[in-house]
């Protein structure tokens, strides 16, 4: 497990067993179901990326960052999405759960993730 500190705390994010269940839960999505993302280990929390199926954001279908997923003091989760125009992240929500959390990303309603 890779652990790193949050303000003299071990964080224990990220941990091979919830990157396999968020891999897990991101096949259930609506969006983009052909292709396979990957989750990789980042501080604190875990990356989403993806092959690029509509386009919109690489014209040759490489992959790109889909979203942020990083665990924070005081025990609860944020969710970051891509500014794809100035190439950097924005946080978008948080959430008391990673399961609630991995629920907002697999539904995706205005397409902000899987774009």
């Amino acid at each position: 497990m890779i652990a790193e500190r949050i303000h003299d705390q071990v964080c224990p994010h990220p941990n091979e067993v919830d990157r396999k269940r968020i891999e897990k839960t991101l096949a259930e999505r609506e969006r983009y179901k052909y292709v396979s993302p990957t989750v990789l280990p980042d501080m604190d929390g875990y990356l989403v990326r993806s092959p690029c199926c509509s386009r919109n954001v690489d014209q040759d279908g490489g992959v790109i960052d889909i979203a942020r997923i990083e665990f924070q003091e005081g025990n609860f989760w944020r969710l970051y999405q891509k500014d794809d125009e100035k190439q950097r992240w924005r946080a978008h929500s948080e959430y008391l759960s990673l399961p609630v959390l991995l629920a907002r990303l697999v539904a995706d309603p205005k397409r902000e993730f899987w774009r």
